[in-house]
């Protein structure tokens, strides 16, 4: 069970560029249909790959064992921002079926927006908003540098700044 709910590091960044592909083919549905069940399944696949990486999402299991493999190596990257990553996806997409369902559709529409918007950065050009904002946050002491510790050697080595000690 604990190997259930367990999230990969390294990723592949082929896996996840591939997934945001899809996220962003999802969106883009969702907002063309205003689809309810749509959106309740936008939610339901960042929620999963939070919980379990691709272990429970459709999206993630094609985008790891079918596609990412196709594409020739795989890239390793630091898993910590990606699942970030993904429960800021997980935040904005529940948020987004929440206000639906109590009758905010605009707010819904906008979230969802952001997320294709998010999505298509990481799917076209490998720019990872959350992980950007993952290292910002470890960079002023708010993630620890021991959550990601190839995360705050690479910051490190590129930029010399040292993470403050967290007491």
């Amino acid at each position: 069970m604990i190997d259930l709910f367990r999230f990969p590091n390294p990723v592949n960044e082929k896996a996840a560029r591939t997934v945001a592909a899809g996220v962003v083919v999802l969106a883009l549905a969702t907002l063309v249909f205003r689809s309810p069940w749509l959106l309740g399944l936008l939610a339901y696949g960042f929620v999963a790959r939070v919980a379990t990486g691709p272990t429970l999402s459709p999206l993630g299991q094609v985008a790891t064992r079918v596609i990412a493999p196709r594409l020739g190596a795989p890239k390793p990257v630091p898993g910590p921002p990606k699942r970030f990553a993904q429960s800021i996806g997980a935040f904005c997409s529940v948020a987004a079926f929440i206000a639906y369902l109590l009758g905010a559709p605009t707010i819904s529409w906008i979230l969802v927006g952001m997320i294709a918007v998010f999505a298509t950065a990481e799917a076209s050009a490998g720019f990872c908003v959350g992980c950007l904002i993952f290292g910002r946050l470890q960079a002023w002491g708010i993630i620890p540098a021991s959550v990601c510790e190839a995360c705050d050697n690479v910051r490190t080595r590129t930029t010399g700044l040292t993470v403050p000690a967290v007491s």
